[in-house]
């Protein structure tokens, strides 16, 4: 995806994102539910400024650091070896976090009868495979991707690492999606537990690469 196109998207995505909120501003509550326990049940809540404008100006600031932080990395040829998936990457994520504003604007509208983490671990299950095919294309630089002190300092290990961060990635997503059948702490288990130990395993594995390759 080329970069023109991938900013008229995601404006275009924030743009509908902050109508939305709005449309809808009459109908909202004046403290509207923001987060959701493990058990499904609304416990932060916030004004309706915040409910209604926070998350399209996050996700701007979010974007305009995508935008530019791939322009002051020093590897920044690196980047764009893969930048058409890194591009694709930006859409999915700002389109993740527009998806949650819509689905916290529905349950504020009064439509609760759905379970939260059920909405939500299907698209946390996609955004998650698709970031495990991006690191797999992954070139070394300093933004993007599996940023330890040894992926760092080597093209070999960097690209060890990612290819198995890319696998691992993609089966956190395929877990994601299969936990949405269940929610709660099952979905907990199924996700947030194997994501935090994929992460933990690529920095003790892109040590030991490291350590491998300069041993003498």
């Amino acid at each position: 995806m080329k970069t023109k196109t991938t900013i008229i998207l995601v404006l275009t995505l924030i743009a509908i994102g902050l109508i939305a909120g709005l449309l809808l501003w009459n109908q909202l509550p004046e403290q509207m539910a923001s987060h959701w326990n493990v058990n499904d049940e609304a416990d932060g809540f916030t004004s309706k400024f915040w409910g209604v404008f926070l998350m399209p100006l996050v996700t701007l600031g979010m974007f305009g650091l995508f935008i530019v932080l791939p322009n002051i990395d020093p590897l920044k040829a690196n980047i764009e070896q893969f930048r058409g998936a890194f591009n694709l990457f930006i859409v999915l994520i700002i389109g993740f976090m527009l998806y949650v504003h819509a689905i916290t604007l529905v349950w504020n509208l009064g439509y609760q009868n759905f379970r939260f983490s059920m909405a939500l671990l299907p698209a946390f299950g996609a955004l998650f495979f698709f970031i495990g095919y991006m690191l797999k294309q992954a070139k070394r630089n300093f933004f993007i991707g599996i940023r330890t002190p040894w992926t760092l300092s080597s093209d070999s290990v960097w690209d060890k690492t990612h290819q198995l961060g890319g696998n691992l990635f993609m089966l956190v997503g395929a877990l994601a999606f299969i936990g949405s059948f269940f929610g709660g702490l099952t979905a907990f288990w199924l996700f947030f537990m194997p994501l935090m130990v994929s992460v933990l395993f690529l920095v003790i594995y892109s040590y030991v690469l490291y350590r491998n390759e300069t041993k003498v």
